[in-house]
């Protein structure tokens, strides 16, 4: 059963915003979230070991999201703010433990 036309996304761009969030801000998210567990968490090693198969998982979850925007712009949005986030608790905890 093919899908309802008035459901589908018509504008190149806003494809675009949609597919390039979903694969590069995802990307980026799954990357630095992993990258924070394995500074705040105890063992880093094991998280970093762990972060191989579940950094996959995280991503093709993220990829998905953006797709449930109307708008493929506002995804990148809340993709840049997360990923803001997730740089500072990064940029903290690595001050905080440059050795690791």
């Amino acid at each position: 059963m093919p899908a309802n036309t008035k459901h589908l996304t018509t504008s190149p761009w806003q494809q675009f915003a949609k597919i390039s969030a979903g694969i590069l801000g995802g990307y980026l998210i799954s990357a630095l979230l992993h990258m924070c567990l394995s500074l705040w968490l105890p063992h880093p090693k094991d998280v970093l070991i762990t972060s191989i198969l579940t950094l996959f998982i995280v991503w093709c979850a993220l990829l998905i999201v953006p797709f449930l925007f109307k708008n493929g712009w506002k995804a990148w949005l809340l993709y840049i703010v997360i990923i803001a986030i997730l740089y500072g608790v990064y940029f903290i905890g690595n001050q905080n433990n440059p050795f690791i």
